[in-house]
């Protein structure tokens, strides 16, 4: 006995439905709206609404922690009173190239330990079912996966099925990916993210002061708007968000300061300052 053929036009229509969801035409109208004197119009999209699949790309893997700090602060106003919970998930033998999430650290992008719930997979394919399953989670308001590789089953047609699950849940779903490749993704916004020197704590000059991250935004499809190209930002992170920098005002790299080499071998000096006896 044969199976019936799925509607193929029904499916076309469910999966047209999906990417007509409110969320992406909200995400649109952050771009119509005019921005305040003085602001880039694209900062609106450090506020996407949640229910969209993003893609943070840093260069290398030294560059993990600027790629979390820079996710957890997009993630940071998905937060709500009925989705209090992030996932964290990586592959278990990636965790020596990137690292886990610092707790002290996750509390300066305004987040408490106990929201993060970290998963530890063994393979790809369980990875990519836990975070569809997390996705679907109604008490969730992101997940987020650090994946230090480029693994071939992570393609085109997984990420879009990752980007339709997010749209019909309403969870946000956060790729980080390093490296300068690019695959082809159905991610709706692609960051690329790179460390910047910070201001000077203003109580102390000689002090960094908050978080800076270069954002450049290589992919826009949001409901009808669409941009390709780099958009380039400087943010800071601060109590009350990202906040645009101008370019202008970064404080320059201040110069090494090496001690002169001494002339002759000097003595070690003890613990209590006396000369190393002979």
């Amino acid at each position: 006995m044969s199976r019936p053929k799925p509607d193929l036009d029904a499916l076309r229509a469910q999966i047209a439905a999906l990417e007509k969801r409110p969320v992406l035409a909200d995400g649109a109208a952050l771009l119509a709206q005019k921005p305040e004197a003085g602001k880039d119009p694209l900062l609106a999209l450090l506020n996407v609404p949640p229910g969209v699949l993003h893609e943070v790309f840093a260069d290398e893997h030294r560059q993990s922690g600027t790629a979390l700090g820079f996710t957890l602060g997009l993630a940071r106003s998905l937060i709500a009173q009925n989705r209090q919970a992030l996932i964290y998930l990586q592959l278990g033998a990636e965790a020596q190239e990137i690292g886990l999430p610092y707790g002290l650290g996750f509390q300066s992008f305004g987040l408490t330990p106990d929201t993060l719930v970290i998963g530890r997979i063994g393979t790809l394919p369980e990875l990519l079912w836990a975070l569809e399953e997390s996705l679907a989670c109604r008490a969730v308001a992101g997940v987020i996966v650090d994946l230090a590789s480029h693994p071939k089953a992570l393609d085109f047609t997984v990420s879009r099925r990752i980007s339709l699950r997010a749209a019909a849940a309403g969870t946000s779903a956060f790729l980080i990916r390093y490296g300068k490749g690019r695959e082809a993704s159905a991610a709706r916004l692609r960051w690329h993210v790179k460390p910047e020197v910070s201001a000077a704590d203003p109580f102390d000059a000689g002090a960094p002061g908050n978080p800076r991250f270069v954002i450049e935004i290589e992919k826009l499809r949001l409901g009808q708007a669409t941009r390709t190209g780099q958009h380039h930002l400087i943010v800071d992170w601060t109590e009350n968000g990202f906040v645009s920098v101008d370019p202008r005002k970064q404080r320059p790299l201040a110069p090494l300061r090496r001690p002169a080499p001494p002339s002759r071998p000097l003595p070690a000096a003890l613990g209590d300052r006396l000369s190393q006896a002979s």
